[in-house]
């Protein structure tokens, strides 16, 4: 298949009645073609895999949805494998899913009442401003974080996960001094005690947060301190009126539903796992952050 300019190789192996004899086959096809994240299986079925369960997953949602546009393209005789299968003339078509959306394609087809019924629609969600205002971030969440910063980072000072949020904050307060940042404070070494240290980490959390600067080690610490907030029912996701109700009529419709938000994807999950309506996760089907890259970015 080719995608725009990238091509992507998936090897079809012949299916046997031992499986010994199909992972023979199997570990050909990857050293073969050790890109891949996918291998057919002729007449069975196909293995799918990914670094995680939910890059796996998606692997096989993007997956699924590539051989049933190959398939389809099949149908109406244009060549799937070339980048370029050209339209067919003198002829025209639409689009249609569930009667409720319809365009028309350039590439036509060979008869002109023949419909392409898509087979699924994914739903793409922001967070702020979209499914909870941006007051509840700004006047709810941020503070809760700014407020409980130090007591959290005190109480939690030897755990693994805060002692990964102090080296990520360090790591970015070294690179703003370098840069001349204003408000970035030198954090002491660590003979000098864990109070003096803390007590520099929230000063320059406190500077990065009157900047409106809200690098990625500042969220994963804002994350942690939500998740105890959420955990103790101190904090409830307050979610539109709309949004509840939508989620399950997507679901009911059969849509695929995900968020894509600058907040990391554990508190995304929180937010909805807690929210004024309840546990909503289950309408959810994979959530994304920015370490896929900025929204602004065409590649991400």
């Amino acid at each position: 298949m080719v995608i725009n300019h990238d091509e992507l190789v998936v090897p079809i192996i012949e299916n046997t009645a031992h499986v010994v004899k199909l992972m023979e086959s199997f570990v050909e096809a990857i050293s073969a073609y050790p890109k891949t994240t996918a291998v057919l299986v002729r007449n069975h079925g196909v293995f799918i895999w990914g670094d995680s369960w939910i890059s796996t997953k998606t692997q096989a949602e993007c997956y699924h949805y590539l051989f049933d546009a190959a398939i389809k393209l099949h149908q109406l005789g244009l060549d799937w494998s070339t980048p370029n299968p050209g339209p067919l003339h003198n002829t025209s078509g639409s689009w249609e899913c569930n009667g409720n959306f319809s365009r028309a394609l350039k590439a036509g087809f060979r008869s002109s009442d023949y419909m392409i019924e898509l087979s699924e629609r994914c739903v793409l969600l922001d967070i702020e401003g979209t499914v909870t205002s941006i007051s509840f971030v700004t006047n709810v969440l941020l503070p809760y974080a700014r407020d409980n910063v130090g007591k959290h980072l005190a109480a939690t000072y030897d755990s693994k996960e805060t002692q990964n949020d102090i080296k990520l904050l360090h790591s970015q307060i070294e690179n703003d001094l370098e840069q001349g940042i204003i408000g970035a404070l030198p954090i002491p070494s660590d003979y000098v005690g864990k109070d003096l240290i803390i007590a520099s980490l929230v000063a320059n959390i406190e500077a990065m947060t009157r900047a409106n600067i809200n690098f990625p080690s500042l969220r994963q610490l804002q994350g942690h301190i939500w998740k105890i907030g959420f955990q103790s029912n101190q904090l409830v996701g307050v979610l539109f009126d709309d949004v509840a109700e939508a989620l399950e009529r997507w679901h009911a419709l059969g849509f695929k539903v995900y968020i894509y938000s600058g907040g990391n994807r554990e508190t995304q999950q929180l937010l909805f796992a807690n929210s004024n309506y309840g546990d909503l996760r289950k309408y959810l089907c994979g959530y994304f952050d920015t370490s896929v890259g900025n929204k602004k970015e065409t590649c991400s």
